[in-house]
């Protein structure tokens, strides 16, 4: 068995070089996904949450909004560090 890897071999991807300003990598800070449907593990973790915080929230938050209700519940229900 040899040692050399080709690329379908390997997972993961290097660390693509940082650029500058001009360029077209952004920190993660800039990312603008805050309106875009709450993911699956929010959902989850929201249902979680309200059911032990005795709440009902609606289903369509955004990704936003649900890390909003989650740090609120996390406090209330002690779930939180």
């Amino acid at each position: 068995m040899s040692n050399t890897h080709s690329n379908d071999d390997l997972l993961g991807a290097p660390v693509p070089e940082r650029t500058d300003q001009a360029g077209t990598a952004k920190d993660p800070e800039e990312w603008v996904t805050g309106d875009e449907p709450m993911t699956g593990a929010q959902r989850s973790y929201l249902d979680t949450l309200a059911r032990e915080a005795g709440e009902q929230l609606s289903a369509d938050l955004t990704k936003a909004e649900a890390s909003e209700h989650i740090e609120r519940l996390q406090a209330r229900t002690g779930r939180g560090s």
